[in-house]
């Protein structure tokens, strides 16, 4: 039995609901960090420099495993469309098999980081606190992974909200919880930036009880049968899975050292470029919420149709989800340009920031309409099983142009003239880069969504 093609309207309207949804958790889980810094900057300026270096490693790895995770959000949601629920919970089970894999390499990162900070040149006295930072955040890896399989799963099954309300209240948790384990209380002694990561540790564990209690009470998993005896590791799946996954992961880990390594070349320029440099990706990281959950929606529905034999309509309900993204983005990008110096200001107090922040939000803004269409090309291309084609585009433009050029344009002459000696070179270049990642993305949309969707293209991993 397969699914009946519904009016586009209808599927703008659950795609917007379901980005409403994820979105309002994606802004809850960023709260959680926000926490940290904040607790962390009032504990003491040691604290907050150790969790700017412990979080960027963690945030990494953590992004790199959590991309591999959600890139099986596709495989969850054919089966759906398709109405095959014993074997969507099967699917469920034997992704098990590669969360264990990916928590084991995850806590060997995070448990034996000292090469890292030895590589990063991090000052000696910061190196303790930021190694036991990351130490007791390992242990809390296999729950983290764990809820986002949770996640993947009800956002395949078109159920978004119970995770949006796990999110927001595990956040009415965290931010108490952090307070009370850093600055100690009622007999406890403070913990500094380890008591963050012990919150941490503590409220993904909650969470993680909470979605198991779900999946084990609740009538909606009930025919997918997942409760029961594990079957034994089914290896041609496992490999589809990792084929489908993996490059998924690597396309995260590139994105965010991207923006990692532009922090770490913009330092160079000293104090005013990085701060106004931080005020600007800040802004990009609150906006990439957007494409992030229009995209996570729509794909969920692009699979889904698939699944159900519907080719002609997921490549229908693709396109209404890539002008819908290209909409909200031109919004946000007017809104943001328009208001550049009002948003700096409340960052910070100094004018010579504020100015220079404004003038690299309007760069920013450019940058998040690119990023917004290359977002949502890239996750409907992993409904069609493309993965591989585009980890090698982020690769080459994203570290080869957008760092490499960022670079040249910041610290060396060349034809266009004296090394600028800006942030601003970063973010031309990064500029520059993402439109040919989106140019190349609606390439590769072309053969294997808009001509492809009809010959079942999908099975595809290019």
């Amino acid at each position: 039995m397969t699914a009946t093609a519904a009016p586009l309207r209808g599927e703008l309207a659950t795609i917007a609901r379901h980005a409403g949804t994820v979105v309002a958790g994606q802004l809850a889980v960023m709260a959680f960090g926000i926490t940290d810094t904040i607790v962390a900057g009032r504990y003491d300026d040691q604290a907050l420099a150790a969790l700017s270096i412990g979080s960027a490693i963690y945030i990494s790895a953590y992004v790199s495993l959590m991309g591999v995770m959600q890139a099986l959000l596709p495989v969850y949601a054919e089966l759906h469309g398709a109405r095959r629920y014993p074997e969507l919970g099967r699917s469920v089970r034997q992704s098990l098999y590669l969360a264990s894999v990916l928590v084991i390499l995850g806590m060997a990162v995070l448990l034996h980081a000292g090469p890292l900070l030895e590589l990063a040149q991090v000052p000696a006295d910061l190196r303790p606190a930021v190694q036991s930072y990351l130490g007791i955040l390992a242990w809390a890896l296999l729950p983290s992974i764990g809820f986002r399989m949770y996640s993947s799963l009800n956002q395949a099954l078109g159920k978004p909200l119970l995770v949006t309300w796990l999110q927001i209240g595990s956040l009415l948790v965290k931010i108490p919880l952090t307070i009370w384990l850093a600055f100690g209380g009622a007999g406890l002694p403070a913990m500094g930036l380890a008591g963050c990561a012990w919150a941490t540790f503590i409220v993904n564990w909650l969470m993680l009880a909470c979605a198991l209690t779900m999946l084990s009470t609740q009538s909606l998993y009930k025919p997918l049968a997942l409760v029961q005896r594990m079957e034994p590791p089914d290896w041609p799946l496992l490999k589809s899975f990792a084929r489908t996954g993996v490059p998924g992961g690597f396309a995260y880990l590139v994105e965010i050292t991207s923006f990692t390594l532009m922090a770490l070349f913009i330092a160079r320029q000293g104090v005013l470029p990085a701060a106004s440099h931080q005020i600007a990706s800040n802004m990009v990281g609150i906006m990439y919420m957007l494409p992030l959950s229009l995209s996570v929606a729509c794909s969920a529905r692009v699979s889904y149709w698939i699944g159900a034999g519907y080719p002609a309509q997921a490549r229908a309900v693709a396109l209404t989800g890539l002008g819908l993204t290209v909409a909200v983005a031109s919004a946000v990008v007017l809104v943001i340009a328009t208001a550049a110096p009002v948003i700096a200001s409340w960052y910070s107090t100094n004018p010579a920031v504020v100015t220079l922040a404004a003038s690299l939000l309007v760069w920013a803004a450019a940058y998040h309409w690119f990023d917004a269409l290359q977002t949502i090309c890239a996750f409907v291309l992993r409904c069609y099983r493309v993965t591989l084609m585009p980890l090698l585009i982020y690769g080459v433009m994203l570290w080869g142009l957008g760092l490499g050029g960022g670079y040249a344009l910041a610290y060396t002459d060349g034809p266009w003239g004296a090394a600028l000696q800006s942030a601003q070179a970063f973010w031309i270049a990064g500029l520059i880069a993402l439109a040919c990642v989106a140019a190349l993305f609606l390439w590769l949309w072309k053969r294997h969504v808009l001509t492809g969707a009809e010959s079942g293209s999908h099975q595809s991993s290019v």
